[in-house]
């Protein structure tokens, strides 16, 4: 298994193959608008559509990146900026992660190993995936605790 083929696998992992942890777009599935907005007590806590807004920012912006186009719009001055509700729909944002899931998935199956290690601006295109999985894993455990207290995820649910 060479570079790119771990980090495919991995990209899968953090969004539509179970592995470790249920990937993002399961712990998406079945959601209304409602429990998307639902936030649990406590000031420090985010509603699973800004979790999902935040990671769509993320998205967007490595996508961006591996295509070449300015990105500077995701340049966000806070890291809080980046939770902030957009004006679209809750289905719209979930098909919009999904959409952007893909297409980054895409341009790393055509990538060479030596892509991986070219500088974009800064910091090489596998680091910066491998670190955005990381970061897709761990919100999604956040989504998921989030359903586990609003009673929107199973008891117990089959993933083999």
């Amino acid at each position: 298994m060479n570079k790119i083929d771990v980090l495919l696998q991995e990209w899968d992992y953090c969004y539509v193959t179970e592995d470790w942890h249920p990937p993002l777009a399961d712990a998406l599935a079945g959601l209304t608008a409602e429990q998307a907005d639902w936030r649990p007590q406590g000031e420090a806590s985010n509603t699973i559509r800004e979790n999902v807004s935040h990671l769509l920012f993320f998205k967007e912006r490595l996508l961006r990146r591996l295509k070449g186009e300015d990105a500077s719009r995701f340049d966000a001055s806070t890291n809080d900026e980046t939770f902030l509700n957009e004006s679209q729909g809750w289905e719209e944002t979930v098909a919009n992660i999904e959409r952007a899931h893909r297409e980054i998935r895409d341009i790393l199956a055509n990538l060479t190993e030596a892509d991986l290690d070219r500088p974009m601006p800064t910091l090489p295109i596998a680091r910066q995936v491998a670190s955005l999985v990381r970061h897709d894993a761990y919100h999604t455990g956040q989504i998921v605790q989030i359903r586990k207290l609003q009673g929107s995820w199973p008891a117990r649910r089959s993933f083999e």
